[in-house]
Order: structure tokens, then C-alpha cells, then sequence
């Protein structure tokens, strides 16, 4: 299993932002898969997670109506829309597989 991150960056506040992750080594079609975050000093938190079909889907409450989380399962790729963004959403975001599988994270840093 190979799951790697990409689209993280230095945003201000009230910014949008991409997160994908691209996966490999697995039947993406047929799981359901997370996005995570974690700070300095904390546990990682699930951000949002989907089906295996895309159709169902869940947020914590403090992203909930900012971001949307999304899947190609043609292309094997997971998606993170991140929209009003705050600097309280800083962190590393991580995907991971169902299986504890977890990539190398991307850095996303709200800042002014």
C-alpha cells in the first residue's frame, strides 16, 4: 500500500486549498478512506472520511461546511476541499487506508 499527499502550502485565512492523495497498491475501489490532521503535542484527528463509492461521507463538526472530501476511483485518488480556512486548521494532513496505512503527510500551514 503507498499513499502519498500532495497540495499542501501556506494560505491565509479565509483561503481555499486541494489536498490529493494518490494511492497505490490496493484495490482503491473497495474502501473506505480518511483524511486526518495533526498538530504539534497532539493525536491526529479524522477530518473526513468516504465510502468506498463516494456516497457517503463525514466531517468532524469543527470542518464541517468548509471542506468536502472527494474520490476518483477511476484514477485511484482521494480529495480534501479546503474552503475558508482558518489558521486553527493548521497542520499536517494525512490520508489513510482502513488498515492503518497512512502517507507522509502534507504540510498546511494557515497564516497570514
Amino acid at each position: 500500500v503507498q499513499l502519498v499527499e500532495s497540495g499542501g502550502g501556506l494560505v491565509q485565512p479565509g483561503g481555499s486549498l486541494r489536498l490529493s492523495c494518490a494511492a497505490s497498491g490496493f484495490t482503491f475501489n473497495t474502501y473506505a478512506m480518511s483524511w486526518y490532521r495533526q498538530t504539534p503535542g497532539k493525536e491526529r484527528e479524522m477530518v473526513a472520511s468516504i465510502s468506498s463509492t463516494g456516497l457517503i461521507t463525514s466531517y468532524a463538526d469543527s470542518v464541517k461546511g468548509r471542506f468536502t472530501i472527494s474520490r476518483d476511483n477511476d484514477k485511484n485518488m482521494l480529495y480534501l476541499q479546503m474552503n475558508s480556512l482558518k489558521p486553527e486548521d493548521t497542520a499536517v494532513y494525512y490520508c489513510k487506508h482502513p488498515l492503518n496505512y497512512w502517507g507522509q503527510g502534507t504540510q498546511v500551514t494557515v497564516s497570514s
